[in-house]
């Protein structure tokens, strides 16, 4: 028996968008915020000696958040009809965003700020796309995508800055809950 669509489906396709394109996206994003968040464990396990020490809350933060994204936008996939893959290799190998791997010197913290700032510039641009698909059209994901911009932004920001291109005006979030736009997406109601 073929599932019956939902309501919320009709009007996100009646308001325009196709919808099997932004499950598509949805569901690349939703890859690269797991994948990100098991190659953000390894980067910040990695973190030592003086220079890694200032780095690794921040880094924290950051993976922390990056699940708390996945499990945000799980159900909204399931919501609008689509599904994750059966296979973690074959959900790994679609994601948005290319893998977070450690630097070759795991010591050279340049060199993992790169990979940081990499990866969350890929999440920028991601979400922006969603956004720039949903904005008017499907409020729910376009609140979602939001929030999550809001938060990858911040991630940006941050390890921009350790790189010295500049003061962001962002500060981390020690002593302070994560996740302070995606939270009220969470089951659990915190991030």
């Amino acid at each position: 028996m073929p599932e019956k669509k939902t309501v919320g489906r009709e009007l996100v396709e009646q308001a325009g968008i196709d919808v099997e394109t932004l499950l598509d996206l949805l569901v690349r994003n939703a890859s690269a915020e797991l994948t990100t968040f098991y190659y953000y464990t390894i980067l910040r396990v990695n973190l030592i000696g003086l220079e890694g020490e200032g780095l690794k809350q921040i880094a924290e933060d950051a993976r922390i958040e990056d699940r708390n994204h996945f499990e945000a936008l799980v159900p909204r996939i399931y919501e609008l009809g689509g599904k994750l893959p059966d296979d973690m290799v074959e959900f790994h190998n679609i994601s948005a965003c290319p893998p977070a791997k450690l630097p070759a010197n795991p010591r050279d913290i340049n060199a993992m700020l790169e990979v940081l700032l990499k990866a969350e510039q890929c999440a920028v641009r991601g979400y922006t796309r969603v956004c720039d698909m949903t904005a008017g059209k499907d409020h729910r994901t376009y609140d979602l995508a939001l929030a999550i911009l809001h938060e990858e932004i911040e991630h940006e920001a941050w390890f921009s800055e350790f790189l010295g291109h500049g003061p962001s005006g962002h500060y981390s979030r020690e002593g302070r809950p994560n996740s302070p736009y995606v939270g009220k997406f969470l089951n659990s109601g915190q991030g």
